[in-house]
């Protein structure tokens, strides 16, 4: 809605009917009040004046895209991430498909790290996750300029809709089963290995957890690395600087302000601030 060269024309949900939709997409607990029109026609949605067809199909298949010239379809399901499953979209008349999560086998772009790889004959692509595209052009900028050796990744995450409101069961994740909004969950993150999949120079050097918190949005990422080069606190606040404002302008913005996560802004990442530990070895002597 706030990109004039990006025109929604359709969208697909088997969950809900029209209404429930306008609803939902005009109050939001997190973002506040929808601040445009939205009103229902018939089955579909008109935004901002704009009529958007509306589907309730649970097969991608069966959608019918090319009735509405969509070119471009966001598959942000969760469900259909492999690209076989995420081509079924192209059978209803489209063109090309986003996977808004990692995938098993489909190419994967982050912008500011491995986007210009692309190539026009791709069909199916993913835009890997939320704290990947964080992650990741951190991790470019390091790898760049100093060459990581090995680093680990700690993600401070928001609780998602995957979670529990109070204790129930969760059989494959029992942490991931205590009420979300009462404590602080260890869990798992495929973040730091997708990173290998965006720069290949980085492959199995990067490792990672998550600590699911009780807020509703905005994460942290905090990456400890160990480089090949020595560098100091005020050389990586102005390689960083320098990239935000160069290669990931729009991307990346390294803040002075003194930021918190409810402050929020619409970039991958906040570059905030880090700290080095020079290099030291411990060696027993020989008795």
């Amino acid at each position: 809605v706030d990109h004039g060269d990006v025109k929604v024309v359709a969208v697909n949900d088997p969950f809900i009917e029209p209404h429930y939709a306008a609803y939902m997409l005009k109050y939001d607990s997190q973002h506040g009040q929808f601040k445009g029109t939205i009103e229902v026609k018939g089955s579909d949605l008109v935004v901002n004046g704009q009529t958007v067809k509306f589907y309730t199909e649970k097969d991608p298949a069966n959608i019918p895209w090319k009735d509405t010239g969509a070119y471009y379809i966001v598959e942000s399901t969760g469900v259909f991430t492999t690209t076989e499953k995420a081509k079924a979209h192209l059978k209803g008349g489209a063109k090309k498909v986003v996977i808004s999560a990692p995938s098993a086998d489909a190419a994967m772009f982050v912008m500011g790290v491995n986007e210009k790889e692309y190539k026009s004959d791709i069909e199916i692509i993913s835009n890997a996750s939320c704290t990947t595209n964080c992650l990741a052009p951190l991790a470019k900028v390091m790898h760049d300029n100093f060459t990581i050796i090995e680093g680990l990744m700690t993600t401070i995450h928001s609780y998602t809709a995957t979670q529990k409101t109070v204790d129930g069961p969760s059989s494959k994740d029992w942490r991931g089963g205590r009420t979300a909004a009462q404590n602080i969950i260890p869990s798992s993150t495929g973040a730091a290995k997708a990173v290998g999949k965006v720069i290949p120079s980085l492959n199995g050097k990067l490792t990672g957890m998550s600590m699911r918190v009780p807020t509703s949005n905005v994460s942290v990422v905090d990456l400890t690395c160990r480089l090949e080069k020595s560098v100091t606190y005020d050389q990586i606040k102005e390689t960083m600087k320098k990239a935000s404002e160069g290669e990931l302008k729009g991307m990346t913005r390294k803040w002075n302000d003194i930021w918190i996560a409810a402050n929020h802004s619409r970039h991958h990442g906040l570059l905030g601030g880090c700290a080095c530990v020079h290099r030291f070895e411990w060696r027993q002597p020989l008795m």
